[in-house]
C-alpha cells in the first residue's frame, strides 16, 4: 500500500516545531491540508488555492493543483512500519519530508541515497534525520558491527526546518557525504530556500541542529573497566544518543566539499555545554575523513572532536558564535589547512536559549531581532581530557599534530556568552604540536582581547615540558596572551614558550602578513622572518609538504583550496 503524497503537511504548521525547538518562530497556521489517498492510492487534493503562481494548498511554496500531468515524484522513498512513505513533490522542484518520513521518534536502519535535485531543488526536512539504531549497551543492546549509510551524492542540498533537526549518525552507521568541487553539497537552514523561507527573514544560526556522527573510538569519557565490559556509552551533548568504544581505527563514512551553514544551537536544557555543533565527531575514528569543509554561522562550535582519532583537512570556518575548532576528551588526530575568521552579524530573528543563572537556575536567555554582535570565542577550544585519574587513564589526553592553520580574531566579545575573540585557549592537561601557524588580531583598543590564553595549570605544564608546542609559526597579534604578566611554570615567560628556540616568532601587531587578497599569506612579508617547516619530518603521508606560514599560499589562485578559501569568505562577507 503506497501512501506516496498523503503527509502532505502545511509548512506553516512545520514552521511550529520551530517554536518549541530552538527556531523561535511563532506563526498560526491559516490553510490545512485535506487531501485524501482512495484505494487506488491516488491523491486528491481539497485545498483552495489562493496563493499566486508558486502557491498551492498548502503554504511554502507547494504547487498542488498546479502540478504538470505526468510529473514523476523524485523524491526518496522509504519503508516505514510496513507502510511506504515518500518525500512530497513541491514546485516540481524540491522534496519535503515531514515527520512521517524521519524525526527524532523515528530511526532509519537501512541504506537510504539522496541526489541533486534539478534547478536548484533542496530535500528539506521538517525533522531529525536518524541513521542507525541508537544502543545503550547497559540496556542489553548490542551495537552491531555494521550499520545502514547515509549516501548524499554531489550538489545535493539538504534542508532543516526545526532547531531539533539534526543528521545523527549511530555508532557502526556511516555518512557518505562527497561532493566536489564542481558541486559541493550544501546542508542548511530551511530559511535558506526561498520557497520554505515563511516568515521571509532568511536564515539565521541556530535555524537548525547540525551534523553528529557517534563513532567507537576512544574517549576518556568512559572508564577503563566500563570499554573493557563493552560498556562505553557516553551520552552526547544536545540530544542525547551514545559513543564511545575501544577502536580509534573506526570508520564513520567521510564528508568531503561540503557547505555546513546556519546549524547548532546555545545552551540547551541541561544548561551551559549542552550544545549542538555545527558538525560533531563523537570518538570517530581515523578510518573517517572530513576535507574541504565550509562551516558558517553556527550557534555553538563549528566541529567539536570528542576523544577518537579523526582527521580534517581543508576547512574553512566562518562567524560561528563559539569556538571554530573544538577538541576534547583524548582527540589523537591530525589536521592541515584550517583557515579560520570571526565576524560580525545583524541578527534577523529573536533566538531564546536556556542557560543557568548565578544560583544554578535555568533561566532563558534571548537575542532580540535586529541585535548587531560579533562571533567568535576561540579559533581552537583545546581541552585534553573530560575525566581524570587511574580509572580513566588508558586513554591519553588530547595530542593532535595541527599544520598550516590561519585564525583571524576580533576585538569583539560573542553575541551569546560575551567571551573573547581568541586564536587559541589550552586547558585540562591539552598537549599538541603545530606547525606553520600564525594567528592575527589587528586591534584590542575596546575590549582588550588577547590571541592566546592558558586556562590550566597542566596545560602550561605540558607547553614548559614542550609537549605543546609551536614551530614554523607567527603571533601577528596587538595582544599577545591574557594574564601576560603570570609567567608559565618554572618561571618560564610565554614569549620564550612562543619563541621555541627561534623556531616562532612574535610581531606584536598585525604587520603585513596577509597578501593583497586578504586571506592568504604574503609572500612578500617584511615581517614574517622564519621559514616554513616543509612537515617532511613528520614522516607521515597525511601531510603535504608546503612552503608557507599559515593556511593558504597565492602561489596558485586556481588550486581548489585557494578557490575555496576565497569563495567561502566572499559568502561569509555578503552574509
Amino acid at each position: 500500500m503506497k501512501l506516496t503524497g498523503l503527509f502532505k503537511v502545511s509548512l506553516v504548521t512545520s514552521a511550529l516545531v520551530l517554536a518549541g525547538c530552538g527556531g523561535d518562530i511563532e506563526v498560526t497556521p491559516t490553510v490545512n491540508d485535506t487531501s485524501v489517498t482512495d484505494s487506488n492510492n491516488t491523491t486528491t487534493n481539497n485545498n483552495t488555492n489562493t496563493g499566486g503562481d508558486n502557491s498551492g494548498g498548502d503554504n511554502g511554496g507547494n504547487t498542488g493543483g498546479d502540478k504538470e500531468p505526468g510529473v514523476t515524484n523524485p523524491c526518496v522513498t522509504r519503508t516505514v512500519a510496513g507502510v511506504e512513505v515518500q518525500g512530497d513533490f513541491r514546485n516540481d522542484k524540491h522534496c519535503y519530508y515531514d515527520t512521517s518520513f524521519a524525526s527524532k521518534a523515528l530511526e532509519i536502519t537501512e541504506n537510504i541515497t539522496f541526489d541533486a535535485l534539478p534547478d536548484g531543488g533542496a530535500h528539506v526536512f521538517a525533522g531529525a534525520l536518524l541513521i542507525g539504531e541508537n544502543c545503550d549497551t547497559s540496556t542489553g543492546c548490542a551495537v552491531p558491527d555494521a550499520g545502514p549509510t547515509l549516501t548524499i551524492k554531489p550538489g545535493a542540498t539538504m534542508a532543516f526546518a526545526s532547531g531539533e533537526a539534526i543528521i545523527r549518525i549511530s555508532r557502526s552507521a556511516k555518512i557518505m557525504a562527497e561532493g566536489t568541487a564542481e558541486a559541493p553539497i550544501t546542508f542548511t537552514s530551511a530559511n535558506d530556500i526561498e520557497e520554505f523561507d515563511i516568515t521571509g527573514t532568511g536564515p539565521q544560526f541556530a535555524d537548525w541542529g547540525g551534523i553528529m556522527i557517534n563513532g567507537k573510538g576512544l574517549t576518556n569519557q568512559c572508564t577503563n573497566a566500563a570499554r573493557a565490559d563493552d560498556l562505553c556509552n557516553v551520552p552526547a551533548e544536545g540530544i542525547v544518543s551514545h559513543f564511545g568504544g575501544d577502536n580509534n581505527a573506526d570508520d564513520s563514512g567521510n564528508i568531503k566539499y561540503a557547505k555546513i551553514f546556519y546549524a547548532g544551537s546555545g545552551p540547551r536544557e541541561g544548561g551551559i555545554g549542552n550544545d549542538l555543533n555545527s558538525l560533531t565527531l563523537n570518538a570517530v575514528g581515523s578510518g573517517s575523513s572530513f576535507e574541504f569543509l565550509h562551516i558558517h554561522q553556527g550557534f555553538d562550535d563549528g566541529i567539536e572532536f570528542f576523544g577518537g582519532a579523526a582527521n580534517i583537512k581543508n576547512i574553512v570556518v566562518t562567524d560561528t558564535q563559539d569556538d571554530s575548532i573544538d577538541i576534547d576528551a583524548g582527540w589523537q588526530g591530525k589536521a592541515q589547512f584550517i583557515y579560520i575568521k570571526h565576524g560580525t552579524i545583524k541578527t534577523k530573528k529573536d533566538v531564546n536559549y536556556t542557560v543557568k543563572d548565578d544560583e544554578g537556575n535555568k533561566i532563558v536567555q534571548t537575542i532580540n531581532a535586529g541585535t548587531n554582535g560579533f562571533m567568535g570565542n576561540n579559533g581552537f577550544e583545546t581541552d585534553g581530557e573530560k575525566e581524570t585519574g587511574p580509572e580513566y587513564d588508558d586513554v591519553s589526553p588530547s595530542n593532535p599534530t595541527i599544520a598550516n592553520v590561519t585564525v583571524v580574531t576580533t576585538d569583539g566579545r560573542s553575541i551569546r556568552d560575551n567571551d573573547p575573540s581568541q586564536a587559541a585557549t589550552f586547558d585540562d592537561a591539552i598537549r599538541g604540536q603545530y606547525y606553520n601557524t600564525m594567528f592575527i588580531k589587528e586591534d584590542n583598543a575596546t575590549n582588550g582581547t588577547a590571541c592566546l590564553h592558558f586556562k590550566d595549570s597542566d596545560a602550561a605544564k605540558n607547553a614548559v615540558d614542550n609537549n605543546l608546542n609551536f614551530h614554523s609559526s607567527v603571533l601577528a597579534c596587538v595582544a599577545n596572551f591574557t594574564d601576560s604578566g603570570k609567567p608559565l611554570p618554572e618561571g618560564q615567560e610565554y614569549t620564550t614558550w612562543w619563541d621555541n628556540d627561534g623556531k616562532s616568532i612574535i610581531l606584536d601587531k598585525k604587520g603585513d602578513v596577509l597578501a593583497e587578497d586578504g586571506f592568504s599569506t604574503n609572500p612578500d612579508s617584511d615581517d614574517i622572518t622564519v621559514e616554513a617547516n616543509d612537515l617532511k619530518s613528520l614522516n607521515d603521508d597525511f601531510f603535504e609538504e608546503v612552503d608557507y606560514v599559515g593556511a593558504v599560499s597565492n602561489a596558485d589562485t586556481s588550486s581548489p583550496w585557494y578557490k575555496w578559501v576565497k569563495e567561502a569568505l566572499e559568502l561569509a562577507d555578503k552574509d
